[in-house]
C-alpha cells in the first residue's frame, strides 16, 4: 500500500473532529482539469469513487489520497505551431517576433493546444498517525512530498506545522559505516543492493544489485571517498526496503512472514478489496519500523519546529559525512 515514503513530523496541530477535516477536505475535493487549465490537485476518496468519504479511519490511522491531473502539450508541437506563427508575423510585417513578444506568442500557442492534450493521472496516499505524531507520504520524491505536504496544510486551514524529519546522523554517514563493518545494526540486515556516488562534480557512481555487499571492495570504495546514496535492507526478517541519502524509505515489501501470519490480511465481506486490512497490515508494520530505523540513526534532530523526540547518542558524527 506504501512503497516509497517520507515522514513528516507533526510539531503542532490544533486537533480537529473528524467530521471537521472531513468538511475542510470537502473544500478542496479533485475537480478534473477545465480545457485550458494544465494541472489540477484535489482529494479523492482513498477506497474508491463509490464511496463518499475523503477520510478513512482505521485503527486510528487516517489514510487520504490526493490525486493529480496533468495535461501536458509536446514541446514538438508547440515548436512547430510556434515557428509557424512566427513565419506568418515576419512575412507579413518583415520582422520575426523576438524576447517577450515570442514569449508570448508561445504562452498563446500552449493555450490554443492544451484543450487537445491527453490528460495523464497520478494518485498519491497520505497516511496521517495522531498519536505517534507522524504524517507519511506515498512519494517518491521530496519535492513530490512536499507539494503534498503543502496542500494537506492548505486544506486542513494552517492548523498543522509539519517539518521532514532529519536524524542526527546523516543517513549515508550510517550507511557508509554498516558498509565497512559489514554489519547492519540490530533488528536490520543489509541485502543486495546498493549505490556508492563520489560528492564531487563527476559524481562518479557504483551499483551493486543482486550482489552481496559483505566483500572488501565495498569497503574500498567508501575509503576512497565514495558514500553510499542508497542501501537495501530487511527490518526484522518482515518488511524489505531501501534507504536513501535523503530519508526517504523507497521499494517497501512486506515480506511472506507478515502477510501469512497476519490474520487480519483476509478481508471481511464488509472490507471491499482489502481496503481495511491493507492498511491494517501496512501501518501496523511500518509504525513499528519507523522508530527503529530513527533510534539507528541517532534519533531526530533537535528543531525550532518542535521538541528532540529522541536523546539518543548519535553513533558517528554527521559531519563526517562532509570530511
Amino acid at each position: 500500500m506504501f512503497k516509497n515514503v517520507l515522514l513528516y513530523r507533526i510539531s503542532q496541530w490544533d486537533t480537529s473532529s473528524l467530521d471537521t477535516i472531513e468538511e475542510r477536505l470537502a473544500t478542496g475535493r479533485f475537480v478534473s482539469c477545465g480545457a485550458t487549465q494544465p494541472e489540477s490537485a484535489g482529494w479523492v476518496e482513498p477506497r474508491g469513487g463509490k464511496h463518499t468519504s475523503l477520510m478513512e479511519s482505521v485503527g486510528g490511522q487516517l489514510i487520504l489520497r490526493l490525486a493529480v491531473e496533468r495535461k501536458a502539450v509536446p514541446g514538438s508541437a508547440v515548436k512547430s505551431r510556434l515557428e509557424e506563427r512566427l513565419d506568418k508575423i515576419e512575412q507579413e510585417t518583415g520582422r520575426r517576433p523576438k524576447g517577450k513578444q515570442a514569449k508570448e506568442l508561445k504562452e498563446e500557442v500552449m493555450q490554443e493546444l492544451l484543450p487537445r492534450a491527453f490528460p495523464k493521472h497520478s494518485a498519491n496516499l497520505v497516511w496521517i498517525d495522531p498519536q505517534a505524531g507522524f504524517v507519511v507520504v506515498n512519494a517518491g520524491s521530496v519535492k513530490a512530498s512536499d507539494r503534498i505536504v503543502t496542500l494537506l496544510v492548505e486544506t486542513l486551514g494552517g492548523g498543522i506545522v509539519l517539518r521532514l524529519v532529519q536524524t542526527q546522523v546523516a543517513p549515508a554517514t550510517a550507511m557508509a559505516e554498516w558498509l565497512q563493518a559489514k554489519e547492519a545494526p540490530g533488528g536490520f540486515t543489509i541485502d543486495r543492493e546498493c549505490e556508492l556516488k563520489q560528492p564531487d562534480s563527476e559524481k562518479a557512481a557504483v551499483r551493486y544489485a543482486r550482489h552481496t555487499l559483505d566483500i572488501d571492495e565495498v569497503g574500498e570504495h567508501i575509503k576512497q571517498g565514495k558514500f553510499p546514496t542508497q542501501l537495501a535492507m530487511t527490518w526484522n526478517g518482515r518488511v524489505s526496503f531501501v534507504l536513501t541519502e535523503g530519508m526517504s524509505v523507497k521499494k517497501i515489501k512486506m515480506l511472506d512472514v507478515v502477510l501469512e501470519g497476519n490474520t487480519t490480511g483476509k478481508a471481511s465481506k464488509d472490507d471491499d478489496g482489502g481496503f481495511d486490512a491493507d492498511v491494517a497490515i501496512s501501518t501496523g508494520e511500518l509504525r513499528q519500523l519507523i522508530p527503529d530505523l530513527i533510534a539507528v540513526l541517532g534519533g531526530e534532530q533537535e528543531s525550532a519546529l518542535g521538541a528532540p523526540t529522541s536523546t539518543a547518542t548519535p553513533r558517528t558524527d554527521p559531519d563526517r559525512l562532509a570530511a
